[in-house]
């Protein structure tokens, strides 16, 4: 009789508050690729697109949905081919959006798009940084194309929703590696306490108007803005503040991109840059491995103090019910940085 394992899914888009939007059941232990490594998970986070995917993609009682594409664990099996990673070694990692997710006792994923763990931090604190640095990092860097170092790039920056996890980690990214001068986005106390405490240098409130938050701090416009939430909502005012040749990144999908007025940005040739840090493993490109060299390199970052985890609670270890709740805090849209389980 092959092995089972005990996950967490869904057969139907429910909200959250009802019991079956989220359950546990038992599906066949996964069995490694010849590029797969068989990871045995020990921490998970939640993400925005767990949310978005729970709600359009429908799974059966037969076979439920498994979400889940943060994880940090322990490789407990290496497909024939795998070099990178060796049975016993702790990684982490995003995972890939058209596989079953991580929220489960153990996980297949492409060694090429994993990472060492940072040495530094537990498994749930790692796992609180895989998604949102990657997304961060290919948005700056590789869509972008901010020059690092503490001379190369002088440009300003807006992060926009810069308390969020994917806010959190292209502040530290912007004030750690590169000369931007960081602006984020932030409308509470807390929120704005944990912005500054990531290194911006300037905070505005994205609930009031831009243009004359920035003229007080000193910015007649921004050269680099980062859309990260609330996108629909701020496109006119982004619209207004982003410079003549200025970069636009976007992530949260296509509906954000529909809500700028192009007829605006054509004339200020503002450049856009949507970024999903899923291509790479989605499409299998040839630069596959390039995530795995990020993780690496942000590993080492984290263990010499460079960056720091944006792990802010623990929703206790993995069950149908603490997922609920994780997925209800993010619905919420109160989460500061990240939040995790643990799993047994």
């Amino acid at each position: 009789m092959a092995a089972k394992m005990v996950a967490v899914g869904y057969a139907a888009s429910l909200p959250i508050s009802e019991e079956r939007s989220l359950f546990e059941f038992e599906t066949p232990m996964p069995q490694p690729g010849n590029r797969d490594l068989l990871v045995r998970v020990k921490a998970v986070s939640v993400n925005p697109v767990d949310v978005k995917v729970r709600m359009r993609k429908q799974g059966t009682q037969a076979q439920p949905v498994i979400l889940g594409w943060d994880a940090a664990g322990i490789v407990e099996a290496a497909g024939r081919d795998c070099s990178l990673f060796k049975p016993g070694d702790h990684v982490y990692y995003a995972g890939n959006i058209n596989h079953p997710g991580t929220n489960a006792a153990f996980h297949l994923v492409d060694e090429r798009i994993v990472g060492r763990k940072p040495k530094s931090l537990g498994f749930a604190q790692a796992a609180a940084l895989p998604l949102t640095t990657i997304t961060a990092w290919e948005l700056l860097f590789d869509r972008i194309g901010v020059k690092r170092g503490e001379r190369a790039d002088h440009r300003s920056l807006l992060v926009v929703g810069g308390a969020g996890g994917v806010g959190s980690l292209a502040i530290q990214l912007a004030r750690k590696l590169t000369a931007l001068t960081v602006i984020a986005t932030a409308s509470r106390p807390q929120t704005q306490d944990w912005v500054k405490s990531l290194g911006a240098q300037h905070v505005i409130d994205h609930n009031q108007p831009f243009a004359a938050q920035l003229q007080a701090a000193g910015f007649a416009s921004v050269d680099i803005v980062l859309a990260l939430a609330g996108t629909q909502r701020n496109a006119a005012q982004i619209t207004e503040t982003i410079s003549p040749q200025g970069r636009l990144g976007l992530i949260e999908g296509v509906d954000s991109l529909k809500a700028f007025d192009m007829a605006a940005l054509w004339p200020k040739s503002v450049s856009i840059h949507p970024e999903l840090m899923f291509t790479r493993s989605s499409f299998g490109t040839p630069d596959m491995i390039e995530q795995h060299r990020l993780l690496s390199e942000a590993a080492d970052l984290v263990d010499r103090g460079v960056l720091r985890t944006t792990m802010t609670g623990s929703f206790g270890q993995l069950s149908a019910a603490s997922l609920r709740r994780a997925h209800a805090q993010l619905e919420s849209g109160t989460t500061i940085g990240k939040v995790v389980l643990e799993v047994a």
